[in-house]
Parts: structure tokens; C-alpha cells; sequence
């Protein structure tokens, strides 16, 4: 289905990326896996990756710094020769009520939920801009959709990139390049293991299908808006919430 096309995946070494960049890489891709800190699972990723037939190399790189982000973009386009598929998965969390957040956890989260997706299109527009048909995919939450207590600056850099998703898409859909957004609501990952068992009672009221969803439940929405089946999708967010925010 991508055969033969490379893809970037930002906050990839574990979680929803990792399970972005396999699924890409099951299907064709060439990846290039981003991550921060953690090598190991880097690397554990990336030799998954090389199972499938496909080139993957690993890059660390905080995508919150512009120049670094810059760097990095060139080594990948370097080493891949073009670059056709990106999505912007890198993201923290530091909740807390807005009473008690400091400034530096909210310019933290947004540095790196937001600014982090911009510095990607940014470096990498051009070579998707070269692609036959280039795909932006940005990965958002429902919490940038309905808000979520205690989740002030979470919930305002995911809100901030559906806007960010709807204005690439009008400004790049001349090239033939589509920007979509993909709203995940409660997925299983190491993020969420530890969330309180009143969360539990929670999910079994307020998301219809009772469950959280899983990782590989947003890669296979990735990999479908990374494809010439979405070709006439742009500027769009996809919720898969279990019916959270219907």
C-alpha cells in the first residue's frame, strides 16, 4: 500500500508512533523513527521496522527546538533521498489544574504538542511538496476538542493543531499534499497504565463502546490517511474515541 515511500514519525519509540511506524512499515514504507531519550526502544523499533523488508533508521531530536528539528530534517532527506509521508506524534503531558500549572509545564506541553508539528512541516513541506502526493498526518486528542479538566495546556496545543491541520491543508492542497488530524480518545499505552481505577468507571459510562482503543486501532487510521485510498481527504479530523465525543 506504501510501498517505496518514506515516512517520518515523530515520538516514535513507543505507544501510538510505534505503532504508527510498524504498521507503515508492514506496509511498504521506508521509516524514519524519531524519538528523544530512549535509544534502546529506538533501536527495538527500528529492527521490528528492518523485519518487514524496508529501510528504518533512527534519529534522536527534540522537536520542540527549531534548529534541531532543521537539522535533523536534512539528515533524514539526506539519508532517504525524499521524504513522502510525516506525522507528528511527539507529545507530553503535565497536567494540572490551571490554579496550580506553572508556566514553565504550560510552555513545555505546547512547545512540544504544537510547536514541535509546525518545526516538522516547516523543514519537511518542500520534499512533500516534491511527492507525487504527500501526507501530513498530525495526531491530536479529543481533549483539544471538548477540553478536559486539569488538561489546560494538553488540551489547548491539541486544539491548536486542528488548526494547524486545516490551514497546511489549504495552503500545501495545490501541491497535491493533504494534512489530516487524527483525534484518539482513551488508548492503551504506558501513558494511560497507570490512570487511576476511577478512570475505569469512567470509560464503562462515558465512551459507548466501554473500552479504551489500542494503538495499533490509530495506526491502522495512519496508514489509511497515508495512502492513496484518502486521496480526496484533506483538512479533516478523525476521531477514534470509542464514541467519547460524538
Amino acid at each position: 500500500m506504501l510501498n517505496g515511500q518514506t515516512a517520518v514519525i515523530t515520538g516514535a519509540s513507543r505507544g501510538i508512533g510505534k505503532a504508527i511506524a510498524l504498521s507503515m512499515a508492514q506496509n511498504g514504507a521506508n521509516v524514519a523513527i524519531l524519538y528523544e531519550r530512549n535509544m534502546e526502544a529506538a533501536e527495538a523499533v527500528r529492527q521490528q521496522a528492518v523485519g518487514f523488508g524496508v529501510e528504518a533508521k533512527t534519529y534522536s531530536c527534540n522537536v520542540a527546538d527549531y534548529q534541531e528539528s532543521k537539522n535533523v530534517c536534512e539528515t533524514i532527506i539526506a539519508d532517504f533521498g525524499a521524504v513522502n509521508i510525516l506525522v507528528n506524534n511527539a507529545g507530553v503531558v503535565k497536567d494540572n489544574l490551571v490554579l496550580r500549572m506553572s508556566e514553565e509545564d504550560f510552555n513545555t506541553v505546547v512547545d512540544v504538542n504544537l510547536k514541535g508539528a509546525f518545526n516538522f512541516i516547516k523543514h519537511l513541506s518542500r520534499s512533500l511538496m516534491r511527492s507525487p502526493a504527500g501526507r501530513i498526518i498530525n495526531i491530536s486528542s479529543v481533549s483539544g476538542m471538548m477540553g478536559n479538566p486539569g488538561q489546560a495546556n494538553y488540551a489547548a496545543a491539541k486544539a491548536g493543531m486542528i488548526g494547524l491541520t486545516k490551514t497546511v491543508a489549504r495552503e500545501l492542497a495545490g501541491r497535491k499534499v493533504t494534512c489530516n488530524a487524527i483525534a484518539p480518545g482513551f488508548i492503551e499505552t504506558d501513558m494511560t497504565a497507570s490512570l487511576p481505577k476511577e478512570i475505569s468507571t469512567y470509560i464503562d459510562t462515558a465512551v459507548p463502546l466501554k473500552r479504551m482503543g489500542t494503538a495499533a486501532e490509530i495506526a491502522h487510521v495512519a496508514v489509511f490517511l497515508a495512502s492513496a485510498l484518502s486521496s480526496y481527504i484533506t483538512g479533516e479530523v478523525i476521531q477514534v474515541d470509542g464514541g467519547l465525543n460524538m
